[in-house]
């Protein structure tokens, strides 16, 4: 056989042996997806949008996102605003249901939607889930249909999910680049490992009642005094300064007319990582997309988070 033909053929046979390797991605549907998965016994459900510039073929980041107490996850594919912006940057999102548990809250019993953040009081006989495993089943579910990024996986909690996001950012930090949390987060003080420091950001709005009290309108202009000193802000900064060791020092930047930004620097400082707590006037408990309030969540907190990549 002549020698300038095997040199020729010799690359496409490595080319068709290394393809023949790969797993090929089943069809998908584009637009909205509902999947159920089977969790330690119990059957759970998500829903996942795919894009319509989804090819298939290139991988895409993912983004998570987890609704509060008594949502689940077909309510935040249609109000969260992240449909849409999964539409405009190519990103597969996912949007889970978390499971419903009689839980005890403020002296009363409650029945609701909740994700299992490690700080609820539950009722007699009650059996907390493991969410963590039920997102790491989908997240794996998700990457065997679609072509993802496994560098480029984010995660976005409001109220009792932005609780879960600080549980992921200890949890599953080997998994998440960076991650939000709307009007939620862990305020006990224990102790955790994290396997990496992950970049995160806290949001609230200055009119959260549920975390400020009834007619709450904290002066956006007093942002520096009320990180000193206000209880909530104060054990938000502390929190995560020690836990994902952030400095308890920052800056601030931003409008009052609009949102101020607190920027704390990573210790080591030159870790490619920040912290932010970031405070939104006239903003109540929701998690703000465009319509609720003209803050848009998901269009800033992904020009926010599409900067990191998993090491």
């Amino acid at each position: 056989m002549n020698k300038l033909f095997l040199l020729f053929l010799a690359p496409l046979l490595l080319f068709a042996c290394k393809d023949k390797g790969k797993t090929p991605k089943p069809d998908f549907v584009k637009g909205k997806n509902y999947f159920t998965v089977m969790v330690d016994g119990d059957e759970r459900e998500y829903y996942v949008h795919v894009p319509e510039s989804y090819n298939g073929k290139d991988p895409v980041p993912l983004v998570f996102m987890l609704h509060g107490t008594s949502g689940d996850g077909e309510r935040y594919y249609n109000i969260s605003g992240w449909k849409a912006i999964g539409e405009q940057e190519n990103i597969i999102t996912v949007y889970p249901s978390s499971w419903r548990y009689c839980y005890i809250s403020d002296g009363k019993k409650k029945n609701n939607t909740r994700w299992n953040t490690l700080d609820m009081e539950y009722c007699a006989n009650e059996n907390p889930r493991d969410d963590i495993k039920f997102l790491r089943t989908i997240l794996a579910e998700v990457e065997d249909r679609y072509q993802i990024d496994e560098k480029r996986v984010y995660l976005v909690g409001f109220s009792n999910g932005g609780g879960m996001a600080f549980r992921c950012a200890v949890e599953m930090a080997d998994v998440f680049a960076a991650i939000v949390q709307s009007a939620g987060t862990y305020l006990r003080d224990d102790d955790f490992m994290p396997a990496r420091y992950v970049p995160i950001t806290y949001q609230i709005g200055n009119s959260d009642n549920k975390f400020f009290g009834a007619g709450a309108r904290l002066p956006l202009a007093s942002f520096d005094s009320l990180l000193r000193n206000e209880p909530s802000f104060k054990k938000i900064r502390l929190n995560h300064a020690r836990i994902l060791k952030y400095s308890t020092e920052f800056q601030i930047s931003g409008d009052t007319a609009i949102a101020m930004t607190a920027n704390f620097p990573s210790i080591p400082e030159e870790d490619d990582r920040e912290f932010r707590i970031i405070l939104i006037k006239g903003l109540e408990h929701q998690y703000p997309n465009g319509s609720n309030h003209p803050y848009k969540a998901a269009e800033e907190n992904w020009e926010w988070m599409k900067q990191y990549t998993l090491p």
